[in-house]
């Protein structure tokens, strides 16, 4: 059974349209429907029929029309008695303002996260089910209590994609549809920036100014008030020209979208975008992604975490997932994307003040001389006070300690951090965590495929797995790999996979340009304290398999709790995994196989070093 209240009031069945005579039939119908299967009450099946004046036989008509819509549904819905009223099931059948809701939704988050296209396309088909206005077919009573909570569903839906579309540079297909819309919604003022906004970006500013003009004069005499923070920033931002492409071009950020909430908008102060490029073949991540683009979209409202971590291993991709989030989640942050390493190339961590006179340059206020430690109150001072009252994003990348990371927070609710690092830091306020495991096997051959083509993979399949068995998974592993390969392009696979499957020599042949992935992990060890760092090196032989504390004390030849402090600073460096539990409900631990062979080797060095000091 097919139901639909977006338009007259009707029930199909097979596609075939039931015979549902007068508006009282379909009222009690309706009512039954948008109660979701929750009981409608007698007294609201009368209100809804009949308004304040009710009939003294209400009950018994009430009655007589459930009866005919039981015969005439059939046994596909159950409508039942359920004092103080009735209730309608139906768990085989479709309702199309339910379908159009589930639309509308996945719709709004796609955009929320970037999907531009893919949220114009689910709610243009939310839109189309809607075959006119809504109920129809039903009396006044019902009409005035639910019509204008649909039709404001509707104007989202439709104010949703019509951002999605200026985001995709649609305006100059949105132009008449909107001069439409604005004329039969003159006060409603999302759809008028759009309006501003299609008009300018197809070269019409002074059509756009009309718009706004036209638009303040009817809010003056409908309601006497002016123009609200979102007509009124699209208005500036018409008048400084900085609204976007005015070609075909899609812009980044629809402005009268971006501060629909309400915030100030300063066109002349500066907004940074020192993002580094985004990595055109992104391979995987999917759900972190939707999520980190969620949870930043949450925050750039001020209700979502302020600070949002990426950890995991050294190579896992945990950079190119941050950078990715952020250029597209940047629409949320209009105020501007600040981008600034925690760390130098060795692992070291920098200062503070280094870090904040990086910030502090790209928000338009240099620092003289070179951050003194001395100064750093009043580097704070300065960032905390830039950075007030504006939507920013930041990107930190390579935090070692959390211990100064609050300090990197803007001074504002609408602003997120966005940090990545190798440990797992636990003092920053407010935060939320995303952990990066090494790939599948399929996101591992679609990234080798990026760098080297599908065609010469699939020409041996065989060498391809075994290269991709070598690289473990890990991200930067397998982009080596493929560098690798692509620059001898006459060369077979089978020559990598050769010279990989040799383990002493592997962490050697994953090293091509300025990717080396020994040299990406050793700064996990130096931030290791030293008797973790000899554990790791005394652990290199106990292979792959899971194992607890108590297996690796006996292989260290010391007490348990020893042996498990020492793990947990592994772990907390992504050194090692906790990969579940036993039966006893002990931690089980498991080495990744590249950090063994990085471990094999830091005690082959060791053992080198002694001998040649023996010699000597």
């Amino acid at each position: 059974m097919d139901f639909q209240v977006l338009g007259p009031v009707e029930a199909r069945k097979g596609g075939e349209r039931i015979a549902l005579s007068g508006s009282k039939v379909h009222t009690v119908l309706a009512s039954l429907l948008l109660a979701r299967g929750r009981v409608v009450s007698d007294e609201r099946l009368s209100s809804m029929l009949w308004g304040w004046e009710p009939p003294a036989t209400a009950g018994a008509q009430i009655y007589t029309y459930m009866s005919r819509l039981r015969k005439l549904l059939g046994d596909d819905v159950e409508i039942d008695r359920r004092p103080p009223g009735y209730v309608l099931r139906a768990p085989h059948s479709t309702i199309d303002l339910l379908e159009f809701e589930q639309l509308d939704r996945e719709g709004r988050t796609a955009l929320s996260r970037g999907r531009h296209r893919e949220a114009s396309t689910l709610l243009s088909r939310a839109l189309g089910l809607w075959r006119g206005a809504a109920l129809g077919n039903v009396t006044e009573y019902l009409a005035g209590a639910e019509l204008a909570r649909l039709e404001e569903q509707r104007l989202h839906a439709l104010e949703s994609r019509v951002e999605a579309d200026l985001e995709l540079g649609r305006h100059e297909q949105l132009t008449a549809e909107l001069t439409g819309l604005v004329a039969e919604f003159p006060l409603r003022e999302k759809l008028r920036a759009q309006l501003m906004t299609a008009f300018y970006r197809c070269g019409q500013q002074a059509d756009a100014l009309n718009t706004y003009h036209e638009g303040r004069k009817v809010l003056d005499e409908q309601l006497g008030i002016e123009p609200g923070e979102a007509l009124g920033a699209t208005y500036q931002a018409v008048l400084v020209g900085s609204l976007g492409a005015r070609s075909g071009a899609p812009a980044r950020t629809t402005l009268s979208a971006a501060y629909a909430d309400g915030d100030a908008y300063d066109p002349y102060e500066p907004r940074p975008a020192t993002l580094p490029p985004d990595i055109e073949d992104f391979i995987g991540r999917e759900e972190e992604l939707a999520a980190l683009c969620g949870q930043l979209a949450e925050s750039r409202k001020g209700g979502g975490p302020r600070a949002l971590l990426v950890t995991g291993m050294a190579g896992v991709g945990k950079t190119a997932l941050a950078v990715r989030a952020a250029h597209r989640s940047a629409a949320h942050f209009p105020d501007g994307q600040l981008f600034a390493e925690l760390a130098h190339p060795d692992g070291r961590p920098k200062r503070l003040a280094e870090v904040l006179t990086v910030l502090l340059g790209a928000l338009g206020a240099p620092v003289d001389g070179t951050g003194r430690s001395a100064d750093l109150d009043e580097l704070i001072r300065r960032y905390r006070t830039r950075t007030a009252r504006r939507r920013l994003l930041v990107v930190l990348d390579g935090a070692v300690d959390s211990r100064e990371l609050d300090l990197l927070l803007p001074g504002s609710d609408a602003s997120a951090v966005l940090i990545t690092g190798r440990a797992r830091l636990t003092r920053v306020a407010q935060a939320r965590t995303t952990v990066l495991t090494p790939f599948e096997r399929d996101n591992s051959y679609e990234l080798l495929a990026a760098g080297v083509g599908r065609r010469r993979l699939l020409a041996e399949p065989d060498a391809t797995n075994q290269v991709l068995a070598h690289c473990g998974g890990l991200p930067l592993a397998v982009r080596i790999a493929g560098s690798r390969l692509a620059a001898r392009p006459h060369w077979p696979v089978s020559w990598l996979a050769a010279r990989l499957a040799e383990p002493e020599h592997r962490l050697r042949e994953l090293s091509y340009g300025g990717l080396e992935l020994r040299r990406a992990l050793l700064p996990s060890l130096r931030q290791l304290p030293r008797p973790a760092g000899r554990t790791l090196v005394r652990l290199a032989g106990i292979g792959t398999e899971p194992f607890p504390a108590q297996r690796a004390a006996r292989h260290l030849a010391e007490p348990e709790s020893a042996a498990e402090e020492s793990l947990e600073h592994l772990v907390d460096a992504a050194l090692l995994d906790i990969c579940g539990v036993d039966r006893l409900g002990r931690p089980l631990y498991r080495f990744h196989e590249l950090i063994l062979l990085f471990a094999e080797s830091l005690a082959t060095a060791h053992r080198e070093r002694e001998r040649s000091t023996a010699a000597h």
